[in-house]
């Protein structure tokens, strides 16, 4: 009884693409947020969650409905072959709003370009700003236009060496953040655009993440899925990692490219989903590889001890404590998956800037 290992990882490819996916987009997206359209971080966070708690709701009722699949591709695959397609798309379609929220304010995208910062000084010299570290200032107390204008988003420290400006971080970036948001709210059609174009991307990701999970118990015998497992979580991380030096090759995290145009980026992206997705497609047949498990756990006399055990549990009607027992056990994992992906969504950002950093 061995794994078959050239097929786990084939398998594999769809919680790879899974996970390149997500890596780009908690990378990107909140920077898209407040340095385009000039979000505040509440508000950003909040649409930053939107895909945890489609998850609650989607991820459950697409598994059930891959479940009652019976197609010629098998349970799970129509799932994966459609939903990555559609949120392919929809991805390249969020940069391509992107960069018509980019025209809007391109009076003010050159990061280091003086007469850029000359108009945020004018618009924004009276406003009540917030540094990164949540300070309030008045610009025109802190500034004059001349010694706005004069900073550039990099200087060279003691060691000869270009770093962060922190002057740009602390006084530039808001204010011009706060040009953004003025821009949005007089011409809000690239915001809503996006938003849609967001759900769309989200909605389609939350359609086949269950049946790419769920596939490979579905075609892995049970004594094997440990081993299978830590593959397909192997597989999930490559996919990640790989985003993650694509961020560094297009320094999406670097100051000097905040405002950017994403759309090589994100079709680079989608080129990786899309590719994952053809290796997979041509080398898992999910209708043979489930024939195959079931025939081979019947010959080693696999799965009939559990199968009574779970038909009689079904039958068994749970009690109060149960049930308390059982509702505590969901809270936890929504907590849990919640947190998890609060946590990744903030901090992958971070990560991707101390790897810029490291290299640079």
């Amino acid at each position: 009884m061995k794994l078959n290992y050239f097929r786990t990882i084939c398998v594999g490819f769809a919680f790879f693409l899974i996970c390149a996916f997500w890596q780009a987009y908690d990378t990107v997206i909140p920077m898209i947020l407040t340095n385009k359209f000039g979000m505040g971080q509440t508000w950003s966070g909040i649409i930053m969650a939107l895909d945890n708690i489609l998850a609650l709701f989607m991820l459950p009722l697409f598994g059930a409905i891959s479940d009652k699949c019976r197609s010629k591709l098998g349970r799970r695959t129509p799932f994966i072959l459609v939903g990555t397609i559609a949120a392919a798309l929809a991805f390249v379609a969020l940069s391509l709003v992107d960069g018509m929220q980019l025209n809007h304010i391109s009076a003010v995208a050159k990061v280091d370009d003086p007469a850029a910062l000359e108009i945020i000084y004018n618009e924004e010299k009276d406003a009540t700003l917030i540094t990164p570290d949540g300070d309030s200032f008045v610009l025109s107390e802190v500034y004059t236009k001349e010694e706005f204008t004069a900073i550039r988003s990099q200087v060279t420290n003691d060691k000869g060496k270009l770093v962060t400006n922190h002057d740009y971080t602390n006084y530039v970036v808001p204010a011009r953040q706060a040009y953004a948001a003025g821009v949005t709210r007089d011409q809000v059609l690239p915001l809503v655009l996006f938003i849609i174009f967001l759900l769309v991307t989200l909605v389609a990701m939350s359609t086949f993440r269950s049946p790419a999970v769920a596939l490979m118990p579905d075609v892995t015998m049970k004594p094997l899925r440990s081993k299978a497992n830590a593959i397909i979580n192997l597989m999930g991380s490559a996919g990640g990692i790989l985003v993650l030096g694509l961020g560094i090759v297009f320094a999406t995290s670097a100051v000097k490219n905040s405002m950017m145009a994403y759309t090589p980026f994100f079709t680079v992206i989608a080129g990786i989903m899309i590719a994952a997705l053809i290796i997979f497609m041509l080398t898992v047949r999910e209708p043979l590889f489930v024939k195959e498990r079931e025939e081979k756990e019947r010959e080693f006399g696999i799965g009939d001890e559990e199968e009574a055990v779970a038909e009689n549990a079904g039958k068994h009607k749970l009690g109060a404590a149960e049930k308390r027992s059982l509702i505590f056990i969901l809270a936890s994992i929504i907590l849990w998956f919640m947190g998890y992906n609060a946590v990744t969504s903030k901090y992958s950002v971070y990560a991707t800037n101390i790897l810029h950093r490291i290299t640079t």
